[in-house]
């Protein structure tokens, strides 16, 4: 039965068990200055790869680069935890291969996509396995996208300092309250969790975490090649000339964007490189009219780049056009008020189980179910199918129904007369 164990993602987690944090008024738990040498990371690294899990967290500057810069890392176990300097002249290769290489250790994040794709920058790699207790807490009924401080409030009992929430993690030096605002939140972390993977033993749910850690630790989400770079912007358009020259725009100011290190938009803004699409200048001259560019595109080497792509632009085949609907047949009104009837299911499932709904299923499924697809849902496999598709397709197939009972709204099966 699903969610019977604590899932592929944990195969060695019986060794966390036990793992609960020592530190307390007896044991307090060891907070390192900051460590800016090579020798004492390499330290603290060997002492980490013994324990079975170890939380980390990151700081980060992106609002004026492409790349994230990666300003401070923090670690923990539950013994004892640093903050680590990179902008020091330090080698991070320990860190990492612990991150990436150590199959034996269970690196734990809170909302860790962000961590996960500075870490995948550095080496390629996404560490493995991991823990996002987000995931966990969502699972757990603690809502939808629980937040860390609320997360700690919740299961500690008191409210985390944000008094060093905006601080410029780039700049040195950092001063003690900063280091000990950023520690605080891996130290946290590192007491949360064993108390979460107790509840996941207890509520036998483990396993329904499977599907979301791999899927976090999938390397190809982070890889992302400037040609499909297009597919995030808006195209209202299905032209396939306009659609041709927004996809190799778009992959222009990727590379444009990533070899200078700076914001996609500072090159070209969204909707700028939209009007370029849909309506292309003929000549660099012209570039100085669009609203959007300077004047000095008329003449720069950069406005020289951008109408040599336009010159060379292919439309877009048709293997490649967009669904005129994203992906999923489009709804019927009666189809419409299906998947409104299906939302509805989901929130009363959800309230049952204790689940956030989000975790269980997106409305672009409940849509599509609605529809008449049954074939690649996650709805339809799986811990989800126990806790809800069943009954969501039931209740699409007409075999399942709502009734008030007593005032209160229930689910009622219906009879369905069978064939002759």
């Amino acid at each position: 039965m699903a969610g019977k164990s604590l899932g592929r993602f944990a195969i060695h987690l019986p060794l966390c068990q036990g793992a609960r944090p020592r530190y307390g008024p007896a044991h307090p738990m060891k907070i390192h200055p900051l460590i800016s040498k090579s020798s004492e990371l390499a330290e603290l690294v060997d002492r980490l790869a013994k324990h079975p899990f170890v939380a980390v967290d990151t700081e980060f500057m992106r609002e004026n680069t492409y790349w994230p810069e990666l300003c401070l890392i923090q670690v923990a176990s539950p013994d004892e935890a640093a903050a680590i300097d990179p902008k020091a002249d330090l080698d991070l290769a320990p860190l990492l291969d612990l991150m990436v290489k150590n199959m034996d250790v269970l690196k734990v994040f809170h909302a860790g996509g962000q961590d996960l794709e500075i870490i995948h920058n550095l080496t390629g790699k996404v560490p493995y396995p991991l823990f996002d207790t987000q995931i966990a807490a969502m699972a757990l009924g603690h809502g939808e996208q629980v937040g860390y401080s609320n997360l700690i409030e919740s299961m500690l009992g008191h409210a985390l300092d944000k008094g060093a929430r905006f601080t410029d993690w780039a700049r040195r030096p950092l001063d003690k309250r900063q280091i000990d605002y950023a520690i605080a939140d891996v130290t946290h972390l590192a007491n949360i969790f064993p108390k979460l993977l107790e509840r996941l033993k207890k509520t036998a749910r483990g396993g329904w975490l499977d599907e979301e850690m791999e899927r976090l630790a999938d390397a190809s989400s982070f890889a992302f090649p400037p040609e499909d770079a297009w597919k995030r912007l808006k195209t209202p358009s299905r032209n396939p000339a306009v659609l041709g020259r927004m996809k190799a725009l778009a992959a222009w100011r990727e590379t444009e964007a990533r070899s200078k290190n700076i914001p996609r938009g500072r090159i070209v803004k969204d909707d700028t490189l939209g009007e370029l699409a849909a309506h292309p200048p003929k000549t660099q001259e012209d570039l100085g009219r669009i609203r959007g560019l300077s004047a000095g595109w008329r003449n720069n080497d950069i406005g020289q780049r951008l109408i040599q792509v336009l010159a060379t632009a292919k439309p877009l085949p048709a293997d490649e056009l967009p669904d005129r609907e994203p992906r999923r047949p489009g709804l019927t009104k009666e189809g419409a008020l299906v998947a409104d009837l299906l939302k509805l299911l989901l929130k009363i499932r959800a309230k049952e189980s204790g689940v956030a709904a989000k975790l269980i299923a997106r409305t672009d499924e409940l849509e599509a179910l609605a529809a008449g697809v049954r074939n690649d849902l996650n709805i339809l496999g799986g811990w989800r199918f126990e806790e809800f598709g069943r009954d969501a397709v039931d209740l699409v197939e007409g075999r399942l129904g709502f009734a008030i009972e007593k005032g209160k709204l229930k689910m009622s099966r219906l009879l369905v007369d069978e064939p002759a």
